[in-house]
């Protein structure tokens, strides 16, 4: 080979050889330096450790926005609330209000009304910083609240209403026995008037009573076995000497020897609800008809009278509170407007239902369905045949 050739082929060799060393270090270096280098923002936008798991035990719904109005991190709540969809907030109102929070870092509450394809959700949500780049949204469903607030305010406007319409009346006719002092039937007459005036007043304030009971519709804490034939007697007395002034026959035509599982008291009063608006309602030579029947797990009270009847378009109202088919009907038998809420609120804490068939000029059948008792006085097997 030719001594030059040869030469520059050991020079090639010896520049290769001399670059091992430079290149290797260089890729050392690079690899010592690479985790002391910040992160691409994508590393860097990760909710911390541990809040994850705080979220997660948080009674509201939580949610984490990063700086790019993106959703990091979200409850379960958050999505069934509609406020997340995806990695989307979804409310105007709120993506603004992570936009104020971020720029000056002051925490602040909104109230929403948020639009549901089931209803409309009432929340509250607070806003706060959670670092530079987050932002924590806590949010609580108001719906159920805020409705129990509407119930309160109306059930306290109706009461104040209802409450002045008997009072007043006392008032005048207190006046107008002072001035007709000197004539004995008057005084006879206008007496007898506040006698109805007071009795009204005073079934009036006992249903405000009871129905304030109620009202929560809770689940009973200590059931007992209830006698069904003994309960029938009981309301059937009770409207006895009603019944008889107007020549309307009570009667019982149903199964012997039931029992319900339930709170007695509560029972009766509904029960003998239904049973007191059928006599109401009767017309005078007409029957009243009891029944009980074993439906399943349950027991059917049912009272059927041959009165007036419900026009179809008034029977989806009839259980609200002093919602009156005929007012003028219910001024005359005395009714408060209270009975049938009351009858719906203890079927409801009972877990069973009331139900109504009417037709104008036929008459009425309500229907009260409630837990029957098993002979060890618990609850029915579901799994037991009828």
């Amino acid at each position: 080979m030719d001594p030059t050739a040869l030469n520059l082929i050991f020079a090639l060799l010896g520049v290769v050889i001399g670059a091992i060393p430079v290149l290797a270090w260089r890729v050392s270096d690079r690899e010592l330096r690479a985790p002391s280098e910040p992160p691409s923002y994508a590393e860097a936008a990760v909710v911390p450790a541990g809040v994850s798991t705080v979220l997660n035990v948080l009674r509201s719904s939580a949610l984490v926005v990063d700086e790019e109005d993106r959703v990091l991190q979200a409850s379960a709540p958050a999505y069934a609330m509609g406020l997340v969809h995806g990695a989307e907030l979804r409310v105007p109102e709120l993506r603004d209000l992570v936009r104020q929070v971020r720029r000056d870092g002051e925490t602040r509450v909104i109230d929403l009304d948020i639009e549901s394809a089931r209803t409309p959700r009432q929340v509250r949500a607070r806003v706060a910083v959670l670092s530079s780049r987050l932002v924590l949204v806590l949010a609580d469903d108001r719906t159920r609240e805020r409705q129990v607030e509407a119930i309160r305010r109306d059930f306290v406007a109706n009461v104040s209403h209802e409450l002045k319409t008997p009072i007043g009346a006392l008032t005048l006719l207190a006046e107008a026995v002072q001035e007709a002092s000197d004539d004995p039937e008057a005084v006879q007459h206008f007496s007898n008037r506040m006698k109805l005036e007071a009795g009204r007043l005073g079934r009036l304030v006992q249903q405000i009573i009871e129905l304030s009971r109620l009202q929560d519709d809770r689940a009973l804490d200590s059931p007992a076995v209830v006698d069904v034939d003994a309960l029938v007697t009981s309301c059937v007395d009770a409207v006895e000497v009603e019944a008889k002034a107007k020549d309307i026959e009570v009667v019982y035509d149903g199964q012997h020897h039931l029992r319900i599982l339930g709170n007695a008291e509560q029972i009766s009063l509904a029960l003998g609800n239904l049973v007191a608006n059928a006599v109401a309602y009767s017309e005078p030579h007409s029957q009243v008809t009891l029944a009980a029947h074993r439906s399943g797990t349950m027991v059917d009270l049912s009272v059927a009278d041959e009165g007036i009847g419900i026009p179809a378009d008034e029977l989806e109202r009839i259980f609200e509170r002093f919602y009156r088919v005929d007012p003028a009907r219910h001024r005359s038998t005395g009714g408060t407007g209270l009975g049938l809420s009351i009858v719906k609120h203890v079927a409801a804490a009972h877990g069973g239902e009331v139900k109504v068939w009417s037709r104008p000029g036929h008459g009425s059948t309500f229907t009260l369905r409630l837990p029957r008792a098993a002979a060890g006085g618990a609850p029915t097997d579901p799994k037991e045949n009828p």
